[in-house]
């Protein structure tokens, strides 16, 4: 079997005309997080749901079925003001929003990885005469993988908060270089 895995988008408005304004908008509406009650440009949020069932043969217990299912929910700003603004800041915005969609989608892939190798990795559990057992065996696979899912998400936010403004550096000089010459 495999992880089942639905995806949401969320968006929420910015206004303005600035980089100024954007800022102060995200600021003020982009998505708390929980961990940190501060607010971002864009969130993902993931919720793991583990089901197992066990079989006794009457010699030996086996973990028959794991399901895990993960839903993802996905937060993006969208400008409203976007049709309005001068060229120079509708390349800022493409490039600002398209990294914050590209970061999010990021986060999905990590957890959807991690989804699938829960339930391989439960699945593959050893029997054992005690079916208490099987379930202890299967609930501490599930506790260290998603102690692993929650340090890969973190390590790839500190990777990204590092390389942040060097990133929208060099995509904003490559935006700018494909604009049309006059």
């Amino acid at each position: 079997s495999a992880a089942e895995i639905s995806k949401k988008y969320n968006y929420f408005a910015v206004y303005g005309k600035t980089a100024e304004d954007l800022d102060r908008e995200i600021a003020k509406r982009g998505p708390k997080l929980m961990l940190t009650g501060t607010r971002h440009p864009g969130a993902t949020s993931m919720e793991f749901d583990i089901k197992t069932k066990f079989m006794n043969d009457g010699k030996y217990c086996r973990l028959a079925n794991a399901y895990v299912s993960l839903d993802l929910k996905l937060t993006l700003p969208s400008w409203k003001n976007r049709k309005t603004a001068d060229t120079d800041m509708a390349i800022m915005w493409d490039t600002l929003s398209s990294d914050i969609k590209r970061h999010e989608e990021r986060h999905a892939i990590i957890a959807r990885n991690y989804a699938l190798e829960l339930e391989r990795r439960l699945e593959s559990l050893p029997r054992h005469k005690n079916c208490k057992i099987v379930q202890a065996n299967a609930e501490k696979a599930a506790d260290s993988l998603l102690a692993a899912h929650a340090k890969a998400q973190a390590d790839f936010d500190k990777v990204e908060a590092i390389n942040f403004e060097a990133r929208l550096a060099r995509l904003l000089e490559y935006r700018i270089g494909q604009r049309p010459k006059n």
